[in-house]
């Protein structure tokens, strides 16, 4: 089973394969004699980047579980008679967003259907030898408005923290290429006080400058990548909520209407 972290893994396999041996001590160097402000600028990627692999991280769980338990749902609203032998099932796959459209509709089923009682009653009354009546539904329409509510609120749901990956995607790019301006100029003015441009004395200073853009994009690719993928899962749900509010309604006029 592959893990969402797998290709951000290899990719950083694979730049280290290409760097020299001793560059980790070297980077590591780097790190450590950073400027003050260069080394506020890492712990604020590091905090973006951080947060953004616990929402992908935690999103992927939660769309392998909803793909999950979305199955099982449809396989007992399908194979299932009667909405209440579906009720019944609810609560232990509530998990799926179908689950809260088809809550969502079954309430709105029975509440029409219990105002209709009454005169179905009246009508037995007065005609004690003929069929009681069939129930009706007054709406369709309010059963059909209550799963597009109830399918807002379950996208919402799914949405949620997503944004996030937007932000960490725009924002860490801007905020790493700050660090290395800041870097960069205090690079030169190191030069300038030294008074030398011996290649000795301006690399150091601007590979420093330079990690803070490495780590904006470390941060920014990753959240893009996955932005993308969440973003697309969310968009297959909803187009099964769809789905799934049109068979809703096609039972229900079948046998209510």
């Amino acid at each position: 089973m592959r893990t969402p972290g797998s290709p951000a893994i290899a990719l950083l396999q694979g730049v280290g394969n290409l760097l020299p041996t001793n560059s980790g001590g070297a980077f590591l160097e780097i790190l450590a004699n950073a400027s003050p402000i260069s080394k506020v600028v890492l712990v604020i990627l590091a905090i973006y980047s951080i947060c953004s692999w616990g929402v992908i991280l935690h999103k992927w769980w939660q769309f392998r579980r909803t793909r999950r338990q979305t199955a099982s749902f449809l396989e007992v609203f399908r194979r299932s008679s009667k909405f209440s032998e579906v009720q019944a099932v609810c609560a232990s796959l509530n998990r799926s967003p179908l689950v809260g459209l088809f809550q969502a509709g079954y309430a709105e089923l029975t509440a029409q259907l219990r105002q209709a009682a009454p005169a179905g009653e009246a009508h037995a009354l007065s005609n004690p030898q003929g069929a009681p009546g069939r129930p009706t539904l007054k709406s369709l329409a309010g059963v059909d408005r209550a799963l597009m509510r109830a399918s807002v609120v379950e996208i919402n749901k799914l949405e949620r923290h997503i944004p996030y990956l937007a932000t960490t995607a725009s924002v860490t790019p801007f905020i790493g290429l700050f660090g290395t301006v800041v870097g960069i100029m205090m690079a030169f003015q190191g030069i300038a006080q030294q008074g030398s441009t011996n290649l000795a004395v301006v690399s150091r200073p601007i590979a420093e400058a330079l990690i803070a853009t490495a780590f904006g994009l470390v941060a920014a690719i990753p959240a893009v990548i996955y932005y993308n993928r969440l973003t697309h899962h969310v968009k297959v749900l909803a187009s099964e909520m769809d789905d799934f509010a049109m068979e809703f309604l096609n039972i229900a006029e079948r046998n209510f209407t």
